[in-house]
């Protein structure tokens, strides 16, 4: 069964940092290009960050030069290092991955369950 599941959400302050990870089973995310989006109660869900198969990086222009992604293909493993986070970022945090980055940016093959990160003093 193919499945992302998502942790390392939780409370963090503003301005502080915070990492998560999306392990993948069923399938090796090494031929996959894989991303994170979020979405906040009552908003759109947004794209945040990407990468392909081959480590090209794409980003959403609010997390530019505050959000690392990066993928760990040994361990089947995503990550998003958030640094520097603001109030308004709190959301649900989603995994995807498709079969290439623009495609896993538009309209995913497949989704996470999600992890709530709460940006809150």
């Amino acid at each position: 069964q193919l499945q992302l599941v998502e942790s390392g959400g939780g409370l963090v302050q503003p301005g502080g940092s915070l990492r998560l990870s999306c392990a993948a089973s069923g399938f090796t995310l090494d031929y996959h290009a894989i991303g994170w989006f979020r979405q906040a109660p009552g908003k759109e869900r947004e794209f945040v960050a990407a990468i392909s198969s081959v480590g090209v990086t794409d980003y959403g222009d609010s997390v530019k030069g505050r959000f690392t992604i990066s993928r760990d293909n040994y361990k089947n493993v995503l990550y998003l290092q958030m640094n520097s986070v603001k109030p308004e970022e709190t959301a649900m945090y989603y995994c995807a991955a498709a079969s290439n980055i623009v495609r896993v940016t538009t309209a995913p093959h497949y989704w996470g369950q999600g992890t709530q990160v709460t940006v809150s003093s």
